[in-house]
This record gives structure tokens, C-alpha cells and sequence, in this order.
């Protein structure tokens, strides 16, 4: 990045729409934070965007690279607002979506109720036709049956259509002639194939990913159409890039008619943010600790990549990762950055359930109408309201004092809802709500780290997100992760991380074969078409040939297993030597994961993977240097705030991070406050600033 470029990221959150501009020339970064339009978020994309160009001095024109992470795919699918959908399948499978798993999140749990299935029964569809499992025809496509149905769905008012045939994954013809027919019939009904979603065996997966899709292409294809109709009324002209749930970014057209991929765009855009951040500093092995105002989130990041999986669900909350409940939502099988997601951020709501226990989340107050210090109608506490009522933030300078927060009131609110209930007196009922969010996020961390097999004593926590620094010390130190990083503007961290990652786009196809006797021929030819289609999507999208960089990956499993494990392979020269290498490499990472290995039992190739990517040119970060103050400088008072391992409110010296440089050292206790966010340095701890302004914050001297 160079010259007077400008580099422009904006990321839709629950509670707040975050922008970063960074100009090339000075590497300056500008931030702005403006509260969501959850009815309409587009309103709060413009509006975000209206301010960082104004703050900026920045004429839309000069944008020259735009990156959007969002949370509508989520939001539609969660909330039930999706368009109507049809599902087309095989002769005899036409209840898959209805049978779905048989299995339950919670064994014991007698009140569980399945989520309804996005397409109801009487929209699913049944053809007549066969492939077997490696993608012979069985049974020849009934084309006039498909012309009945593509009759019957303009009758029905079907405006999206998910089609997975049995085998698809094998042998596309019947899927790719289905779309051909119900194109003829209507060349406006948007189509997705499970063929081209999700090429995978393992039907009831992969059909639910294609009907995922299908739901949420209109909602997206919509909302993007009107963000892009927004930037050329107001003359910006970069192209419209947004963030992939894989780390990865790809084109608005690309999102539009795979949206699927995208279903968890913000939330990565957090994950690629630590990794920057730490990677500056020479750190490769760490956790990412996101707290926004709906929710907190851990991310596991080893050897300078995010973990990433195909082990997720959306429904009533998004669900990544291994270890979490699993069979309670919609499967997805699309490569997300690994994360474990929980109830817990700023705006989440504390109760007290009929057995008399305060309870805190999942339920968010969100953006509208916000904590009850917001003023904006909300009448139920939150863990904002506890954090102001235990002194921990500024009413006069949240937000940098552009909103002023009432204190008596977000007490009050406390003290009827909790404290009065549950005997307790007012501090003691807001210590209560933050250590049950703690102990809630503590849960996360473990779930990320050592229930993967990895000690967090090894690790380093990069913590952001509006929330996140006033609560990571003491996650830290429950955890015993020696070492913290505080980005500068943590409210506003996963924007930046939209403009630090690249294009990508992800292929999979599914042959089982044994280990032992693959032919290292016959792989190279599944990953080479898989290359070519990556180096022709990349081609399109104007990235050089010497910006194109193809990553193979093998997924494999034990002869017997029903899930697999991803292990990575040479992008060329693949032999014999290279395959046992990978296959070494498998028996390692299952003995890490899961605890045991057994390298003399027959092993499976399942999946062959390839990850196409274009480099893009990434911002660099200002240094902010020594100007030769103490941190005194920095000092702006003190104020008495609540901390357990006091037994009480103690005077706490407060600093403003904007004036801390270079060299300086805070010494806890003490609070380091900043426009979009407050960090919480506890006692016993030392938070040291290093060039490029970041906190690194470690018990005693070792900061």
C-alpha cells in the first residue's frame, strides 16, 4: 500500500457498526464507532462510513480498497426471515430435512425441540433418478418430472431453490441438468446446486448447506445490491469486497451467489485482526478474545494460522467449533475459522431464574434499546451496567464522551432486578453478574485451548472488542496466560482485520480411498482441477499470476471413524514420500486433538481440499515512538473502583491511552481509557506500550 491510497474496512456488529481508514502514505489510522441499525444495517454501514471519511478528510473517490463484514446471512437465518425455498432431492429422500440427525444436543434434556426445518415439507420435492456412489448413472433423470416441479414452484411463489441429488457430490450431470430445466422454466428463480455449495459426501450435511444457501441468496443478493447502490450515490468507486467465514475475503458478486460462506463474516474478520496484530510482534501461538456487546468469542490461532473447521451450526446462536452442543442448529459444511461463541458480551442480559440463581445471557439487550445506563428504554441490566456501576468505566467519556451514560439509573436498574431478588446488597449483585460472565467465557477459553489438546500457558491472549480489555486481565490470570496484548482501538480491531487478509475461495471434493493404496497420480488429478477452476475465479477478479497461492489439504480419518481430520500437503511434487508425510502428520494432530493416536491402524483418505488465494496488498501499521514524556503525562486522576482481590473500592489511578507513547509502563492497579474501549489493569500486573502502541500486559516485570 502506497501513495495516497486509502484502505476502508467496516464491520456490522449486534450493538455497534465499526469503520477503520488507513491512508497509505502515513500508515494514519482514523476509527469510527456508530451504533447499528439492526432493522435496517445497511443505515448503519453508511452512516459509519459518512463519519470515518469526514473524520479522515477523505473524498470518497480516493477509496481504493473496501472490505465489509457483516452478520445479516446470520441474523436472517436466526431470526426466520428468509424468503420461501424449495428443496429438490431424490426419489425417496424428500423427508431428509424433516429426519435430519438422530441424535440430540442434550441426551437428558426431555423438553428438546428440533429446529422446523427451513423448508417446510410441502416445498421439498422428490425426482426420479440414481447415481451410485462413484457417480455412475443408476437410473436416468426424469427431465419432464423436473418440468413439473419447475411448473409447480412458479405456482407456489418459489423465488430460491436448493437441488441435491443422491451422489451429486461424485457426478454433477443430474444436479447441473436440473438447474439447466428449472432455468428454462424461469431464468429468474436463483438456483444453488449442492454440487457446487458443498461437493462432500454425506447427504443430510451437504443438503443442508445447499438449502442454507438457497435461504439467505435473496436476503444477501438484496442487501449487498443496496450497499453497493449506496457507495456509488455517494461516489465511492473501490470494489466491494466482504469478509468469508475462513478468514479470507471474496467479491460481492462471488458473496452473492455463495453466500453461505459468509455466514460468520464479522466475527473472522476479529480472528485475522489478532493474528496481525500478534504477528508484528513475532508471537505465532495464541488465543483471540473478541467481546462486542452481544456476545464473546476465543479463537485458537498456532504456528501464525487460525484454526479452521467444518464443524459448525447456525440457529438459535451460531455455534463454531468442536466441543460446543452440537445437533441444535443447521449444519454447515464450508470452512469457518474455529470459534467458540458464547452469550456473554456487553449488552448481555443478567436475571434471575425461578430457582433463585442470577443467570447472565444469552439474551442481549443489543443495539436497540441498549444497556440501561444507554437511556435509550432499556429497563434490564447488563454487563455494561455492572461494569459502570463497579466504577470500571467512565459514565462522561464512553465513546470518547459522545454518550453519556447514567449511572443511577443502570443501579437502580441492578438493584430491583438482581440484588433485591438474591438478598444481596448493589455491588455485591453487579461483582456477581461479572464473574458469572467471566466464569461463562472462562468455559470458551477452555474450550479452545485445552480441550484441543493445547496448554494456554503457552499462549498469548490478543483481547478487543469493545468489552474485551476490561475483562481479559482476570481471564488471564484465571487461565494462566502470561501474556496479554491490547491493541490500540480494540473497539474497532475486527474492521482492521478486514484489511489485513486476502482473497480467497475454497474447493473440496469427496473420494474415499485407503492411504495405503493411493495412487499419487490419482490424487494430483483430484487437486489440479480444483487449481484451475481457483486460478480462473482469481483471474477474474484481477489478481496476477504471482499473487495466486494454492493450498492443498487432505481430510482424513481411521478406517471405522466417522469424522476426519484436516492435515495439509505439498501444493506440488506430491509423492509417495509426501503422502506418508501427511499421513504422519495426521496421527500426530489426532493425538493432539483427541488425545490418542494409533499409527498402526489402516487409514482413510476422504477429502482432497484445495484453498486458492490472492494476495492483496496489506496496510502497514504507524509507530507511534518515544516523544520523550513520562507517563504521568498520561495520568488523568483517579476514581474508586470495585476490584474482589481488594475486598472493595480502591482509588485506581486512571490514564488516557492516546497520550501513553513508546517505553511507557502502567503499573496496576489502574485503567487505561480510550474512545472505543477501557482496559483494566489489575494489581500485581504491568502494561507495557511498545511501538506500535499496543499493551502488553504481564504479571510483575515480564510485560
Amino acid at each position: 500500500m502506497t501513495g495516497n491510497q486509502f484502505h476502508l474496512g467496516i464491520d456490522v456488529g449486534g450493538t455497534f457498526t465499526d469503520a477503520v481508514l488507513i491512508r497509505g502514505e502515513t500508515a494514519r489510522i482514523d476509527t469510527v464507532k456508530v451504533p447499528s441499525t439492526p432493522a435496517d444495517p445497511a443505515i448503519g454501514f453508511m452512516e459509519a462510513l459518512s463519519r470515518v471519511l469526514a473524520k479522515g478528510g477523505v473524498a470518497p473517490g480516493s477509496i481504493s480498497h473496501l472490505v465489509h463484514g457483516t452478520t445479516v446471512a446470520t441474523n436472517s437465518l436466526i431470526e426466520g426471515k428468509t424468503p420461501r425455498t424449495a428443496f429438490i432431492t431424490t426419489e425417496g429422500f424428500g423427508d431428509m430435512l424433516e429426519i435430519a440427525r438422530q441424535v440430540r444436543p442434550s441426551l437428558y434434556d426431555v423438553h428438546f425441540e428440533k429446529l422446523r426445518p427451513l423448508v417446510p415439507r410441502d416445498l421439498c420435492w422428490e425426482v426420479p433418478e440414481r447415481l451410485d456412489a462413484a457417480g455412475g448413472v443408476l437410473r436416468p433423470l426424469d427431465e419432464d418430472a423436473v418440468r413439473g416441479i419447475s411448473r409447480a414452484l412458479a405456482e407456489r411463489g418459489v423465488r430460491s431453490v436448493a437441488v441435491c441429488l443422491l451422489h451429486g457430490y461424485a457426478n454433477p450431470v443430474h444436479e447441473t441438468r436440473v438447474g439447466e430445466i428449472l432455468r428454462e422454466g424461469d431464468p429468474d428463480l436463483l438456483i444453488s446446486l449442492s454440487s457446487s455449495v458443498c461437493p462432500e459426501f454425506r447427504e443430510y450435511f451437504r443438503a443442508s448447506t445447499c438449502v442454507i444457501n438457497a435461504c439467505i441468496v435473496p436476503v444477501v443478493a438484496r442487501y449487498l445490491a443496496g450497499i453497493e447502490e449506496g457507495l456509488g450515490r455517494v461516489g465511492v468507486e473501490a470494489e466491494l469486497l466482504v469478509m468469508q467465514s475462513n478468514g479470507g475475503v471474496l467479491t460481492a458478486a462471488q458473496a452473492t451467489s455463495k453466500p453461505v460462506f459468509m455466514v460468520e463474516s464479522g466475527p473472522a474478520a476479529g480472528v485475522v485482526a489478532a493474528n496481525f496484530i500478534a504477528g508484528q510482534l513475532g508471537r505465532a501461538d495464541l488465543i483471540s478474545f473478541d467481546m462486542g456487546g452481544t456476545t464473546a468469542k476465543a479463537g485458537l490461532i498456532l504456528d501464525g494460522r487460525p484454526r479452521v473447521t467444518k464443524e459448525y451450526e447456525v440457529g438459535a446462536q451460531a455455534q463454531p467449533g468442536q466441543g460446543m452442543t452440537r445437533a441444535a442448529g443447521y449444519p454447515i459444511r464450508t470452512p469457518v475459522i474455529d470459534l467458540v461463541e458464547v452469550g456473554a458480551g456487553g449488552g448481555s442480559l443478567a436475571w434471575v431464574d425461578p430457582g433463585g440463581g442470577l443467570r447472565v445471557g444469552p439474551r442481549s439487550a443489543g443495539a436497540d434499546p441498549g444497556p440501561i445506563c444507554y437511556g435509550r428504554g432499556g429497563t434490564e441490566p447488563t454487563i455494561t451496567d455492572a461494569n459502570l456501576v463497579l466504577g470500571r468505566l467512565n459514565p462522561d467519556y464512553f465513546l470518547g464522551g459522545e454518550m453519556a451514560l447514567d449511572l443511577d439509573a443502570a443501579a437502580a436498574g441492578i438493584r430491583e432486578r438482581c440484588a433485591k431478588p438474591l438478598g444481596l446488597d448493589l455491588t455485591a449483585a453487579a461483582h456477581g453478574i461479572i464473574e458469572i460472565a467471566n466464569a461463562t467465557m472462562i468455559n470458551a477459553l477452555r474450550l479452545v485451548t485445552v480441550r484441543r489438546g493445547n496448554d494456554p500457558r503457552d499462549l498469548t491472549m490478543v483481547a478487543f472488542g469493545g468489552a474485551g480489555p476490561l475483562h481479559a486481565n482476570r481471564l488471564c490470570e484465571e487461565m494462566r496466560i502470561p501474556s496479554l496484548v491490547v491493541p490500540p482501538s480494540p473497539g474497532t480491531a475486527s474492521a482492521l482485520g478486514l484489511l489485513v487478509t486476502d482473497l480467497r475461495h475454497e474447493f473440496s471434493r469427496t473420494r474415499v480411498m485407503s492411504a495405503a493404496d493411493a495412487d499419487t497420480e490419482r490424487v494430483g488429478s483430484l487437486f489440479e482441477p480444483m487449481e484451475e477452476e481457483g486460478r480462473r475465479t482469481l483471474q477474474r477478479e484481477g489478481v496476477a499470476r504471482e499473487n495466486m497461492e494454492f493450498r492443498r489439504g487432505i481430510e482424513m480419518r481411521y478406517v471405522g471413524q466417522s469424522s476426519e481430520v484436516a492435515v495439509t500437503c505439498p501444493s506440488e511434487g506430491l509423492d509417495a514420500r509426501a503422502l506418508a508425510d501427511a499421513v504422519r502428520s495426521f496421527h500426530r494432530e489426532h493425538e493432539r486433538a483427541y488425545g490418542h493416536g494409533y499409527p498402526d491402524e489402516p487409514v482413510e483418505l476422504v477429502n482432497f481440499t484445495v484453498a486458492a488465494i490472492g494476495r492483496i496488498p496489506r496496510p502497514r501499521l504507524q509507530r507511534i515512538g518515544s516523544n520523550g514524556t513520562s507517563v504521568s503525562d498520561a495520568r488523568t486522576g483517579t476514581r474508586r473502583v470495585f476490584f474482589a482481590d481488594a475486598g472493595g473500592f480502591i482509588e485506581t489511578a486512571l490514564y488516557e491511552r492516546s497520550r501513553l507513547r513508546a517505553g511507557h509502563a502502567v503499573v496496576g492497579p489502574a485503567i487505561i481509557e480510550e474512545v472505543d474501549s477501557t482496559t483494566l489493569v489489575h494489581a500485581g500486573y504491568r502494561a507495557a506500550v511498545d511501538e506500535f502502541g499496543n499493551l502488553l500486559i504481564a504479571a510483575g516485570a515480564r510485560a
